[in-house]
């Protein structure tokens, strides 16, 4: 194969098969340095430098604050690129202007060009890819870029720019074997992104964490801001449901009034709501207490997938309406389990499955170490056969939830089963 001339179908598998990827290939395809980084920006010509950015970190909620805050801008008027992962069906997902995916041409072209140089020094698949949308995002002179963190922040490699403001959503057990085994060492890793003279948001106060971020602060000269200290009268019809939006929406106008008072950014206030009540629209999220299927049985997928956010999805489920609880849900083989098993609810029906990436656990270990967290349930050979499964169980007052890990609500997020069930529903009641 001439790799000089790669379709974008080509360049896409060269991409998820040759280089170090974090979804196939866990902790060693992290790269502890941002010099690799630093050297492909270099190499094609330091796009960073040539828009302004927004960095944000955090453990949960970082994705819906990249999104809306993206949205506001996008509404008035300005504009937006947005860099965020991972991506559920399509890569192009991971980078946008205005809302729109980057082009397949511009994702095939970058990687013939470079691709002696790929080569050469081997970047991991997020390296690679984050420089192809800063090099887009640059060429196509964006007004602003929404960047969201990877893993951690001090070594993650969209730690390179140099940001307009900085915000962390809050810090939570996950990649413990990463980032850290406590709070204040994964709060130390979060806190690499604050920079020189540029204010921080901080998203959930906790306390006995906060000096990470008031000793970085003043480290840095950065004016530290804290979320709670910000009051709103008006209310807002944020399109994002669920309980744990109700942190982050806090977080987002907080960051918004920071952008407006320190960066001098203006935003009508009639936009603002516009696009808070429209972030979907806008940037094509998906993934966050995601309504499939509206009732009979309803169907809902999240994303949440660590200890916090798997909290913040029982405490969720536990405020709808239903007769039964359907589970479908698969794990990463290295995600750290037993303080997520504890949170669950006990009188579900689980249907477990491994999601298909390396990383995926097995759906009998996983059936097996739920069962002996006293939580009951089949296994099934793959998420559409979980699914296909509790659909055929499911009673119309039921629901069925989707979860556990953002690669189960990837392959299960567009699934034909459930546009199946609901074109069918429409006839029945035409």
């Amino acid at each position: 194969m001439n790799y000089y001339d790669l379709e974008y179908s080509q360049a896409i598998t060269y991409l998820f098969s040759k280089l170090p990827y974090f979804s196939r290939d866990g902790k060693k395809a992290i790269k502890y340095s941002l010099d690799k980084i630093m050297y492909l920006c270099d190499k094609a010509g330091n796009p960073q430098n040539n828009f302004h950015s927004i960095h944000i970190a955090g453990t949960n909620g970082k994705g819906s604050v990249s999104h809306s805050i993206s949205a506001v801008f996008q509404a008035n008027g300005y504009k937006t690129a947005l860099y965020t992962s991972p991506h559920l069906t399509d890569f192009r997902e991971r980078m946008r202007i205005n809302g729109e995916m980057i082009p397949k041409e511009y994702v095939a072209n970058f990687i013939n060009k470079y691709h002696i140089l790929i080569e050469e020094i081997k970047p991991s698949f997020f390296e690679i890819t984050q420089v192809i949308a800063f090099s887009w995002f640059a060429e196509s002179k964006v007004d602003i870029a929404v960047i969201e963190t990877g893993l951690g922040g001090r070594l993650d490699s969209t730690n390179i720019i140099k940001p307009k403001l900085s915000v962390i959503t809050n810090i939570s057990f996950d990649h413990t074997d990463i980032l850290g085994d406590t709070l204040e060492k994964i709060a130390e890793e979060k806190a690499g992104i604050i920079k020189p003279q540029t204010p921080v948001v901080i998203g959930r106060l906790q306390p006995d964490i906060h000096f990470v971020f008031e000793r970085k602060s003043k480290e840095m000269d950065a004016k530290l801001y804290k979320s709670s200290d910000f009051h709103f009268s008006e209310n807002v019809d944020f399109q994002l449901k669920g309980i744990y939006q109700k942190e982050n929406i806090i977080t987002i106008r907080a960051a918004l009034k920071v952008l407006e008072d320190d960066c001098q950014y203006r935003f009508s206030k009639d936009k603002i709501l516009y696009a808070l009540s429209h972030v979907k629209e806008l940037t094509g999220l998906r993934g966050r207490w995601d309504v499939l299927r509206e009732k009979n049985p309803k169907i809902i997928a999240d994303t949440g997938h660590n200890e916090d956010g798997i909290k913040h999805v029982v405490s969720q489920l536990n405020s709808e309406q239903f007769c039964k609880l359907r589970f479908i849900i698969g794990m990463m083989v290295d995600k750290k389990r037993d303080k997520i098993w504890k949170l669950l609810p006990k009188d579900a029906q689980y249907y477990f499955c491994r999601p298909n990436v390396p990383r995926g656990m097995n759906e009998i270990e996983l059936m097996n170490e739920a069962k002996s967290n006293g939580l009951i349930g089949n296994c099934y050979s793959s998420c559409e056969e979980a699914l296909r499964n509790a659909i055929l169980d499911a009673g119309i007052d039921h629901l069925i939830f989707i979860g556990g890990s953002t690669f189960v609500v990837a392959e299960l997020i567009e699934s034909s089963l459930i546009t199946e069930i609901n074109e069918q529903h429409s006839k029945n009641t035409a």
